[in-house]
């Protein structure tokens, strides 16, 4: 019977399918549960990185909140000081324009009651200038009165001397600055045209005109000095409020560069986000998709755990180079293969379990005709067993599994006599070493456990029918 290798497919017996059942439900029980488990880490990590996150958040939103306090208080406190510079000023230039008040009154010659109470009412209003008040027009309504007072006052003006007069306006427009010049040219202009017609006006008879243009005169030089006062005022309000505009652009500016900064932060955070979270997602299902890998390698399906190995470097390769999207995209992708990959191993695994009680099985039944057991070795999918007869004959028996998951005996022949070769189209006839696989079979069935089937190969003489075995959905052929 040597050279030609006689086949058998193995169907197995109600109590091992209830058996295999019943390991099926159990893989299947524990692959839930440890996808469930899987899914609770994930759940924990993502709650932590969620946690995270929040107090990330906050921590920003409380720093957010406190450079914006600290803006408002220096805003706030430039434009306190703002304020009090321009009540200053206000009361510097107030102050001045008492002063000059006092000293028209101290050259008014009219009733003392009149004077004193002038006087009362300008010491009222330096109390006001020294709390800094706004005294809007009073210095001027009371600068109106104190000239129509010295216009009143004759006897003043007819003692007067006109050229010390003269000399003493002279002296008080050149004391008003030539800043006030540049700052109110028609003011000063004014008074230098009266002036000139105060010096014309001066002379023997013609105190009447003097007097007159007097008045005027130091009306004039009064206006001349407050108006040059509120515009250098002015100048200094205008300065402050473009350095504020200045400070304001720049605070803008600054807001603009820290909420620019804020979105690069959320960019970064999202970014850093997606990355944690694809590494923790790797984390929680690397150990299952190595043990996935080694598993499909050790059962024999080298093409699965290729395609598992990929999938997982699909993974570390953009996690390593920062890519955070495409590698949340892969590792999801590595968690909908993992599911599937698992019921696929669990299927090898009943398979493999299979051939390992088939080979028991068949292990046991040629020992039991008298067999010696050689050896055994284990590749692509399949067991091979050795057994050899008190004759010196082999078997070498593989056990595989086709495309559907049906066990399949192989046995290859060697050295036994019975074998007879005929060129004719009866084909080839082995009587006796059928005869020994048949009762191996049927020891096989007797641990009810598996079922072989007919028994063919190569050259079988056709037209033969066999016989039903007991508890068996194969036919085997009898003579």
């Amino acid at each position: 019977m040597s050279g030609s290798p006689k086949y058998s497919t193995v169907t197995v017996a109600p109590a091992y399918a209830r058996l295999e059942a019943e390991r099926r439900r159990a893989r299947e029980a524990e692959r839930r549960r440890q996808q469930a488990q899987r899914a609770r880490e994930r759940a924990e990590q993502a709650a932590r990185r969620a946690r995270e996150t929040a107090a990330r958040r906050e921590r920003a939103r409380a720093e957010a909140e406190r450079r914006e306090a600290e803006s408002a208080n220096r805003r706030a406190a430039r434009e306190q000081a703002h304020a009090h510079r321009m009540r200053q000023e206000r009361a510097g230039a107030d102050a001045r324009r008492l002063a000059e008040v006092r000293e028209l009154l101290d050259k008014v010659r009219a009733d003392a009651s009149e004077v004193r109470a002038l006087r009362q009412r300008l010491d009222a209003l330096q109390a006001g200038v020294d709390r800094a008040e706004d005294l809007g027009g009073a210095i001027e309504e009371v600068r109106g009165r104190v000239v129509v007072l010295g216009r009143e006052g004759e006897a003043s003006g007819r003692d007067a001397d006109q050229g010390a007069v003269l000399a003493g306006l002279e002296s008080r427009l050149a004391a008003i600055g030539e800043e006030a010049r540049v700052r109110d040219p028609e003011g000063h202009r004014s008074c230098v045209d009266l002036l000139d017609e105060l010096r014309a006006a001066a002379g023997a008879g013609t105190e009447t005109r003097f007097r007159a243009l007097l008045g005027t005169v130091e009306h004039a030089l009064g206006r001349h000095a407050t108006t040059a006062g509120d515009r250098a005022a002015e100048e200094l309000r205008r300065a402050e409020r473009a350095r504020e505009a200045e400070r304001q652009a720049e605070e803008r500016a600054a807001r603009q560069e820290a909420d620019r900064q804020a979105a690069l932060e959320a960019e970064r955070e999202a970014h850093e986000a997606t990355l944690a979270e694809a590494a923790d997602r790797l984390h929680v299902v690397r150990p299952s998709v190595k043990a996935a890998a080694d598993e499909a390698q050790e059962l024999a399906d080298p093409a699965l755990a290729e395609r598992i190995k990929a999938a997982l470097t699909a993974v570390t390769e953009p996690l390593a180079a920062g890519a955070a999207a495409e590698a949340l995209t892969a590792v999801a992708a590595l968690e909908e293969l993992l599911v599937g990959v698992e019921a696929r191993l669990d299927e090898l695994q009943l398979a493999y379990t299979r051939r390992i009680d088939l080979a028991q099985a068949l292990q046991d039944a040629m020992l039991g005709e008298g067999f010696a057991f050689t050896g055994g070795a284990e590749g692509d999918g399949r067991l091979l067993l050795s057994f050899e007869r008190p004759s010196g004959a082999t078997y070498r028996t593989t056990i595989a599994t086709d495309e559907g998951g049906t066990p399949v005996l192989v046995y290859q022949v060697d050295g036994e006599p019975d074998v007879t070769l005929r060129p004719d189209p009866d084909g080839a006839v082995c009587d006796h070493t059928e005869d020994l696989l048949e009762r191996v079979h049927e020891a096989i069935v007797e641990q009810d456990g598996f079922v072989p089937g007919e028994l063919t190969w190569q050259g079988k003489p056709p037209g033969q029918r066999g016989k039903r075995r007991s508890g068996a959905e194969e036919w085997r052929w009898s003579r």
